[in-house]
């Protein structure tokens, strides 16, 4: 049965896990919340615990929201207090982007202290999450999701079973690896057209008539063209990550990737030049600068 009244934990409250607890809390439901930067979980609106391990301890259901494996497998797989804090018939959903190999070692060792982990990647971006608007790709469990869908509807619009352990972290992956290919070449594309001197909105009205169409070109580019970059998303260095973890996905299936160098070139550019922790829609700047310093739009003309 749907968990209506479950004590909810908030571990990772960063850019998008303070969204997520907010929208939470704006609910009327308690979050029991930690995150090691100082503010953070006050900013969130939760309720401060002393560590991960108390947030379990405390809590029926658990959200993670983490940047990588790595910080997963540290708090979670690694942490003796966090393990022996978990009990039979907890709840605790990874909304990470994270190796779907990773999620599914971690899920069985949960399963082992009778703990059900779903793995349950997240799409829109910070503006979704503040309207409580996000996607969810869920892997795992099927009965354990409808338990735990009251808390995952207060801060998602739509929530899709990908299939069991790891399916929806794997279905981020590749939603995740799209979104790069698309920023980047839109990147490039609208630096090409700056340099050609052309009317940058009349070409995404162009773009998004006919068949370039694609999430940057409709959602992204027309704030870029104005000087608002959207931020508080997914970094540079983020989106270098995924698309990393996307060919680590790609060569344990056995696919060819023929694609991936565009993406990883553009980021890695990105954070080469000293964009490394701003919003990947900067990627845009990076191409700019080795184009001839191109900028999208000049900030003179706001003076």
């Amino acid at each position: 049965m749907p968990e209506t009244n479950a004590r909810i934990g908030f571990i990772g409250l960063g850019n998008m896990g303070a969204r997520m607890a907010r929208c939470i809390v704006d609910a009327g439901r308690d979050v029991l919340g930690f995150d090691p930067r100082p503010g953070a979980v006050s900013e969130a609106g939760a309720s401060p615990a002393a560590g991960a391990a108390a947030v379990v301890a405390g809590s029926d259901v658990v959200l993670l929201s983490l940047p990588d494996s790595r910080v997963v497998e540290s708090v979670v797989h690694d942490d003796e207090a966090f393990l022996a804090a978990v009990r039979p018939g907890q709840v605790v959903v990874d909304l990470s982007t994270a190796s779907p190999e990773s999620t599914r070692r971690i899920a069985a060792d949960l399963a082992e202290r009778g703990a059900t982990y779903l793995d349950a990647g997240i799409s829109g971006g910070a503006a979704a999450a503040e309207k409580g608007a996000l996607t969810l790709m869920v892997g795992g469990d099927a009965e354990a999701l409808e338990r735990v869908r009251p808390v995952l509807d207060l801060f998602s619009a739509s929530i899709h079973r990908c299939g069991a352990s790891g399916a929806g972290h794997t279905v981020k992956l590749l939603n995740n690896f799209l979104n790069a290919i698309a920023l980047s070449a839109t990147s490039e594309v609208m630096v090409a057209a700056k340099k050609a001197d052309l009317d940058l909105a009349t070409v995404l009205d162009v773009l998004n008539a006919s068949s370039g169409v694609n999430f940057a070109t409709l959602n992204r580019f027309p704030k870029i063209i104005t000087g608002d970059y959207l931020k508080g998303g997914l970094t540079n260095t983020l989106m270098l990550k995924d698309v990393t973890l996307y060919l680590e996905l790609l060569a344990d299936l056995g696919v060819t990737s023929l694609h991936a160098s565009g993406p990883t070139a553009s980021f890695g550019l990105a954070r080469a030049l000293g964009y490394a922790d701003q919003i990947s829609n900067t990627v845009v700047d990076a191409i700019g600068d080795v184009s001839g310093g191109i900028r999208l739009h000049d900030q003179r003309e706001d003076a």
